[in-house]
């Protein structure tokens, strides 16, 4: 009963990337780059394990970026022809490459990073893909003119991935779709469809995250013209109920999500984001007790595993290890108060 987990990123240590920056391109190569990503693996599984994170991730030390690292494998895209493109409907500006022809997965693309790690975790682990929705809204399309026809066929190369990354040993294959809330009224369209078709035949557990951003400037900015209450998670919430995904993960910590729409959520496992990743202050573990108790009014204990607001790989490495800290102890301290000393 309240089982820790974390959204998916980590901070790059110094020596394999610039810390503290997205897209930061890597200090190594060749092989000493692939040792140099296992490394940083293995380190974060080790803190995740004693920080009282039962359930890890790599935290992504073998992708530059969320999307793009699983992008970087995939024929069809020209890295040549780069498009400006709005973001989250138009939140900021980016450049990013082009869809020209067909996609199709050049070859397996996380199972090298899945296959280490699998072999070091004491636990359960987790791993993240790019959801379909986000993915067509972090590259532009000069082929399939249809944003749900370009959905769907990376979400077929999303679940072949996802097969291999099962038959591994992944216990959770989460798929990010931030871009859920940029497009509320399309997620119940074509958004879950597509989600549904990444996770077709798996047998292993299934979540989407979905929150308000990294910590990024851009979208602390666009937080603060979302008034005193963030309702979005109202329009898509009773489809993602009904939908066939077993875990939703979304931001509850220093957020204005009203904990009352959690209800709309009656027959998942919920991913209460207890950490504040848009902040460098450290949560103590009565604070982060604290946000999952309230949750616990909309949400049964059983169904309630704590976790980050979002990825923390903008965060300074010491921060985002007392943030984990953090988060096991909050998550100890409730189990203790409700009697489970597990």
């Amino acid at each position: 009963m309240i089982t820790t987990t974390v959204a998916g990123s980590l901070p790059k240590p110094a020596w394999l990337a610039e810390p503290e920056k997205l897209w930061a391109p890597w200090r190594l190569d060749g092989d000493v780059l692939v040792e140099g990503q296992q490394d940083a693996a293995l380190a974060w599984i080790k803190i995740q394990e004693d920080a009282g994170i039962e359930i890890v991730s790599d935290g992504e030390q073998f992708r530059k970026h969320f999307v793009h690292g699983f992008l970087e494998q995939v024929g069809g895209i020209d890295w040549q022809r780069m498009t400006t493109m709005g973001i989250r409907d138009d939140r900021y500006d980016a450049e990013v490459p082009t869809v020209t022809s067909a996609v199709k997965r050049k070859k397996s693309v996380h199972g090298d990073g899945v296959k280490f790690c699998c072999q070091h975790v004491n636990n359960k682990f987790k791993f993240t893909l790019p959801g379909p929705m986000t993915i067509c809204d972090t590259i532009a399309d000069a082929h399939y003119g249809d944003r749900a026809k370009m959905a769907m066929a990376f979400a077929e190369l999303l679940n072949e991935e996802a097969r291999e990354l099962e038959a591994l040993g992944v216990d959770v294959i989460q798929f990010d779709e931030p871009a859920f809330n940029a497009f509320m009224d399309q997620v119940p369209i074509w958004g879950i469809d597509a989600l549904h078709r990444a996770i077709d035949g798996l047998t292993c557990t299934t979540a989407v995250h979905i929150c308000y951003g990294y910590g990024i400037q851009e979208n602390i900015d666009w937080k603060e013209s979302l008034g005193e209450e963030w309702r979005q998670y109202e329009q898509f919430f009773p489809a993602l109920n009904e939908s066939r995904i077993d875990q939703i993960s979304l931001e509850c910590a220093d957020s204005k999500v009203p904990l009352s729409v959690l209800a709309l959520l009656k027959d998942k496992d919920v991913l209460v984001g207890a950490i504040d990743v848009a902040s460098e202050i450290i949560e103590t573990p009565e604070k982060v007790a604290s946000t999952l108790r309230s949750a616990m009014e909309f949400v049964d204990p059983e169904r309630i595993i704590a976790c980050t607001n979002c990825g923390m790989a903008p965060l300074p490495r010491h921060v985002a290890e007392g943030k984990l800290k953090a988060l096991g102890a909050g998550a100890a301290l409730l189990r203790k108060e409700l009697g489970f000393s597990g």
